[in-house]
């Protein structure tokens, strides 16, 4: 039996190396903070969302149903990241992070990789700015 590699099998291989690259640039910057949701959960939810993705396209279903099923499961896990204790809320960057790397992965999924990339980018952009905001609390 011989394996054959196919056009259409390397741009799934390379829809899912892209998505768990992405979903590392993020991870690793909550890795770097010490947040429970680190480098290989955004790997993790960005792979995830992408192989979702890539699978519903070739089922007899809509595929914006699963990409609401993404959204929907997402939402639970981003919940657990988050954590109340004595009035001090924690995780919510986390777990709109997870949220986010989701939709990545839904973007490469469908192809849009300048979407995923560019997001990617201001994400990561956005969580700096977390090193201003602890600056001027501290001023």
């Amino acid at each position: 039996m011989v394996f054959e590699f196919g056009i259409v099998d390397f741009e799934i291989v390379l829809k899912l190396l892209i998505a768990v690259g992405l979903g590392a640039m993020i991870g690793f910057e909550r890795e770097l903070k010490h947040r429970p949701a680190g480098l290989r959960t955004h790997m993790l939810v960005s792979l995830g969302a992408t192989i979702f993705t890539v699978s519903s396209l070739s089922f007899d279903v809509e595929p914006a149903r699963i990409a609401a099923g993404i959204v929907a499961g997402i939402g639970f896990l981003g919940a657990g990241n988050i954590i109340a204790h004595k009035g001090h809320v924690q995780g919510i960057t986390s777990a709109a992070t997870l949220w986010v790397v989701a939709g990545i992965g839904l973007s490469v999924g469908i192809g849009e990789y300048f979407i995923a990339v560019v997001s990617s980018v201001l994400i990561f952009a956005i969580l700096q700015l977390g090193r201003f905001e602890k600056k001027s609390h501290m001023e």
